[in-house]
Order: C-alpha cells, then structure tokens, then sequence
C-alpha cells in the first residue's frame, strides 16, 4: 500500500488541551444554536469557506494510524458538502458534546504521538477523530468531514474536526461545545485532510473562499479571526511550521 510522504515535524511534541474551558450544551442550547432549516443562526446568507491549496505533507502520526485502522481512513461516499437541515445541525452539536464529556483529556507521553479513535482518555486529534468516526456512522460522508490541524492565537499547536456544510466550513472544538464558523476561532489553519482522500492533505490558504448566495459568485476575502476561550501555554504535537 502506497502512503503519502509525510512530515517529521510533529512526532515527539505534546497537543493543547483545555478541559476545563469546555462548556458543555444542554438540550434547548442546542436548539437555540441551530435554527429550524438548521443553519447556526448567528451565520448570514454568504458561505465563506477554507481556501484550500496544494497537496501537502501529511502528519506523521496520522499515516501511523492510517495504516493501524485502515478503515478509519478509507472514503465513505455521500455529498462532499452536507445540508445542514436541522436534523444534521442536532447530530453535530449533540456528537461535539457527547465526545468532548466523554473523553478524559491527556497529552500523549514525552516523546510520542498517537492518533487512535474511540478512547477513554486522550489528546485533540482522538477527540476529532472520534467525532469523524461517529458522524459517518450517522450517515456523514467522508469527504464532508476533514481533520485539521493549525496553530491557536498564542502559537500551540491543535487539530479539530471540520464539518463542510451549505452553512459553511464548521469547527468541532475539545475546548468547546460550541459549533463555530472556523472564521471565528482563534486558530489560524495551516492544512486540513484532502476531500477525495483522507490519507492526503492540504495546505490551507490564508485567504477565504465566499462563495454568496445570491448572485452566485466567488472571491476571496481575508479571513477575520476572533479569540476563542483561552489556552493553556503547553507544547504542541502539531510542531510551529
């Protein structure tokens, strides 16, 4: 089996991890996020996505697991961009929580870097790709849902689940139960897992596609980021690239 040349940068260092700012929805936060047609309703009518860019290293670590759970990283067919009705808005919120209280949040040992999928305990990347997991098992398809990694507003490293839907590019986040337009994080992306192979990866641009609803149109505008909930100052398994 073929694999994607990969980065070296990232195998020994440590993942940020905030459990203690994660707030965790109850079942009316989740309705109120999401309006009836389930669009987040905070969004406007424009849709501006990640520009992504040429293919790119992957982690090291998620070749690793590729060729450990080979089945997480196949391509599960469906829309490459889902309709966020709110049936889809409830299972991304109910599945961010679910996970987020779920998982016990540990840094990988000194040294060492492990992606793995339905842990009891682990760092961001776990967290992400146990989303991922679940959201396909609901029907998600695989190229809607893409592993990022960036760097947080105070230069750490993180990795979070991307869900590519008609509201736009949304961030599941450890640190937070709030779905997030990944415009308003505090992350800056650096590559995210390529749509039509998630062994592959992409670097990701630092302009923003919009694509407007009305007249259909494209352009590029510069993303505008807001800080997110704090993060503790801890190294980062993603690396400073």
């Amino acid at each position: 089996m073929s694999l994607p040349v990969v980065s070296k940068k990232i195998r020994s260092n440590f993942c940020v991890l905030v459990s203690a700012v994660i707030a965790f929805s109850s079942a009316p936060e989740v309705a109120r996020a999401f309006g009836p047609s389930g669009v987040p309703k905070e969004f406007g009518s424009d849709v501006v996505r990640m520009l992504e860019q040429e293919g790119t290293l992957a982690p090291f670590a998620s070749v690793v697991f590729c060729m450990k759970a080979p089945e997480q990283c196949r391509k599960v067919g469906g829309q490459s961009i889902m309709d966020l009705d709110a049936e889809r808005g409830a299972q991304l919120s109910r599945v961010n929580s679910t996970v987020n209280r779920s998982i016990r949040p540990v840094n990988d040992r000194s040294g060492t870097d492990d992606w793995e999928v339905d842990v009891k305990s682990g760092d961001c990347e776990d967290f992400a790709l146990t989303k991922r997991k679940q959201l396909i098992e609901l029907g998600w398809s695989s190229s809607s849902l893409r592993i990022a990694v960036a760097l947080t507003s105070s230069g750490e490293g993180h990795a979070v689940l991307i869900a590519k839907t008609s509201a736009g590019d949304l961030v599941l986040d450890n640190r937070t139960s709030a779905i997030m337009d990944w415009r308003k994080t505090d992350l800056r992306f650096l590559k995210v897992q390529s749509r039509d192979n998630p062994k592959q990866w992409q670097n990701v641009g630092q302009k923003a596609k919009l694509v407007a609803s009305a007249p259909k149109k494209v352009r590029t505008a510069t993303a505008t980021l807001r800080r997110a909930d704090p993060v503790l100052r801890q190294a980062s398994d993603i690396g400073n690239y």
